[in-house]
């Protein structure tokens, strides 16, 4: 499973860094999330696909 972050509609509200617990989202020196892996683990898709769900700005996207 491959996501990205879209900046532009990030507004850094923290959800998916506190889901994935920094492990495949973190914040970037702007303050927005961005993606941190080039692949999800699997044992963290489901979060990952929570973590999509959760964003207010729909900036996730697989």
């Amino acid at each position: 499973m491959k996501v990205k972050v879209t900046e532009e509609k990030c507004i850094g509200c923290g959800n998916c860094v506190m889901l994935t617990e920094s492990k495949v989202f973190d914040f970037n020196d702007a303050g927005n999330a961005e993606c941190i892996v080039d692949e999800v683990p699997e044992e963290l898709e489901e979060t990952v696909k929570e973590a999509i769900e959760q964003c207010p700005t729909g900036a996730i996207e697989e």
